[in-house]
């Protein structure tokens, strides 16, 4: 027997068709790892072990072109099979052949090979096998004898487990055994991954498990993934459903949780919240009420003591509805990582937390995010609904690798909110082109409404200015933060001379000084 037809090359030739399967279904199927096609590999390498000796024993004369050729074709029909079909082989079945494969090793054997009838049992095994095959495959069902249904809640928190329900339903009059997985993508950790399930005929079974998310945003569920066994277990096929479904993964609102608590319970002392003396008195109207003793004597309403015939004191309370915008830069500046946070990830969660302090205090609040364009504006407005209004603005926006057009947002802001409003301006600035910029757009704000420009530090830029004795390379870093440190407070004291209110601080420390700082603005009545 050449070398060429030797049985062996079939194996090589089968294994590399069965890879290629398999690349395809792992690359371009959009499977997840649960559908990949590794059963096929040892059944297909004993199918054409013993069909190449077969072939090599009844066909000698023909040419070793034609005699792969025969194979290939034969190879490439069962990996299309399996690709489009989507069914494969079970480990049962991959035993099953596994017999008379073992059996065609010994048409290897010189003394064998030479009998031509040799191979006729081995054909008549084979023949068996693959009726039994063939009946079971018959018996698999088809993609309208299930269902897959899912119901989840839109909205998500980061970091927090986020409950979902997926309802399998089986209309076929026989009990099944399936493996069910969820297409999530990749964002998404599932615990857990997968299901195995006995399913009764026509029942319907429900799962449960929790999805994670380390990342804010929008992110779609297309598909649901089925894997159901043939009635003697040699084949399954894989199944898919389109049930589609779109989660919002929003900030965590973990800490407005802990602030209105601390706040109905007078211990915001514990976040860092200073309790600010106001200065002055409250100048708007509130309600009547009865005297006491301890009330001043200025706050008596003489027409309605007279009216009453009962000493009448006016209450008074400070300015409600007032309005604070506040404009978040989404450029290049804020791609910068604090711990697992992007500088932009730091501004949302404090601009959330102020906005609920905000809201809670009657105030209006509004939103402006940019970067190289305008992204979204939500104008400022009160009540319990715009919360919500800026969840869903902020909640998908993250920072591009662009550099931030300024001149475009406040134009756009003083085209829009003519009204005086507290302008809380979030960024990152290390270089004198955007701080001359930030400056000369905030100074112009300055009168007309009341500007609040919050820098964000930078802990590799800073960290080295603030380490103690530093020697050999830690000098010269230390030496350029100080200038970068010394060139920031100039930017700070410009700001300050302009009349613009400014902070200057890390993005972890960043909520509590902000909070502070409008609630001292709201004390001295600086709107």
């Amino acid at each position: 027997m050449p070398f060429l037809n030797h049985p062996l090359i079939a194996v090589v030739v089968g294994l590399t068709l069965l890879l290629l399967v398999r690349w395809l279904h792992v690359n371009y199927g959009e499977r997840p790892r649960l559908f990949w096609a590794w059963a096929w590999l040892p059944l297909a390498a004993g199918a054409a072990l013993t069909a190449s000796a077969i072939v090599s024993l009844a066909v000698s004369s023909e040419g070793v072109l034609g005699y792969f050729v025969r194979l290939s074709v034969v190879l490439a029909a069962l990996g299309g099979f399996a690709y489009w079909l989507r069914v494969y082989p079970h480990r049962p079945l991959v035993y099953l052949a596994a017999v008379p494969a073992a059996l065609s090793l010994l048409l290897l054997l010189p003394q064998v090979s030479r009998d031509a009838t040799a191979w006729y049992p081995l054909a008549m095994l084979d023949g068996l096998v693959a009726l039994v095959a063939a009946v079971d495959l018959l018996s698999l069902p088809r993609r309208k004898s299930f269902s897959i249904d899912r119901e989840t809640v839109r909205a998500a928190s980061l970091g927090q487990p986020h409950p979902v329900t997926l309802v399998v339903s089986n209309y076929s009059r026989f009990a099944r055994f399936v493996w069910v997985r969820d297409g999530v993508p990749h964002e998404l950790e599932v615990r857990p991954p997968e299901f195995r399930l006995p399913l009764a005929a026509r029942s319907r079974a429900v799962l449960n498990y929790q999805a994670h998310s380390s990342r804010r945003g929008a992110f779609t569920i297309p598909t649901a993934h089925l894997r159901v066994r043939s009635r003697w277990g040699l084949w399954q096929r894989f199944l898919d459903y389109d049930v589609s479904s779109t989660i919002h993964v929003y900030p965590d609102m973990k800490q407005v949780s802990e602030y209105a608590l601390l706040a109905r319970t007078n211990r915001l002392s514990l976040l860092g919240v200073r309790q600010t003396r106001k200065i002055g008195q409250d100048n708007e109207f509130e309600r009547l009420r009865d005297y006491t003793p301890d009330d001043n004597y200025k706050h008596i309403d003489w027409r309605s003591t007279a009216r009453r015939q009962k000493l009448t004191v006016k209450d008074f309370q400070a300015n409600q509805s007032q309005r604070l915008v506040f404009m978040l830069d989404c450029g290049r500046m804020m791609t910068n990582l604090t711990g697992e946070l992007s500088l932009l990830d730091h501004a949302l969660n404090a601009m959330l937390m102020l906005s609920y302090v905000a809201l809670a205090h009657g105030d209006s609040v509004g939103l402006l995010t940019f970067s190289d364009e305008i992204h979204n504006y939500v104008p400022p407005s009160g009540g319990r609904h715009q919360m919500n209004r800026l969840l869903h603005a902020s909640f998908d926006r993250f920072p591009r690798l662009v550099e931030s057009r300024y001149d475009q947002a406040f134009l756009y802001l003083a085209a829009h909110c003519r009204k005086r409003s507290l302008v809380v301006l979030i960024s990152n600035l290390i270089d004198e082109v955007n701080a001359n910029q930030v400056g000369r757009y905030l100074g112009n704000f300055s009168g007309r409404h009341l500007p609040l420009g919050v820098l964000l530090r930078d802990h590799r830029l800073f960290d080295p200015a603030e380490a103690e004795a530093p020697q050999g390379a830690a000098l010269f870093q230390a030496a350029v933060a100080s200038d970068i440190l010394n060139w920031r407070n100039q930017v700070l004291a410009d700001l300050d001379a302009k009349g613009v209110l400014s902070l200057d601080v890390y993005p972890e420390n960043l909520t509590t000084p902000l909070i502070n700082s409008y609630l001292e603005i709201k004390a001295r009545h600086l709107l």
